[in-house]
């Protein structure tokens, strides 16, 4: 197969899209963290809906990411009214 051709399932399965707000360091960090935030519900998502988990599963692993997320978000000293 012809190297142009070629696709980088890392750049498939986990695109990054740039960041496109003002920019701070806090925020662009933010964003990182909230597109990992999302990349991983999405798989959680599919591996429940294709049965590999439970719903109750699926649910804790989302809460303790949203945690997660929550815990970036203080820790980054961003305040939510400078993110909405």
């Amino acid at each position: 197969m012809d190297n142009d051709n070629q696709i980088d399932k890392n750049n498939f399965f986990y695109q990054r899209y740039r960041y496109l707000g003002k920019y701070t360091p806090q925020s662009f960090l933010f964003n990182a963290n909230l597109q990992e935030f999302s990349q991983r519900v999405c798989y959680l998502s599919n591996q429940e809906t294709f049965g590999k988990m439970s719903s109750e599963e699926c649910y804790e692993e989302i809460e303790l990411l949203w945690q997660q997320l929550t815990q970036s978000f203080k820790a980054l000293g961003i305040d939510q009214k400078d993110v909405n």
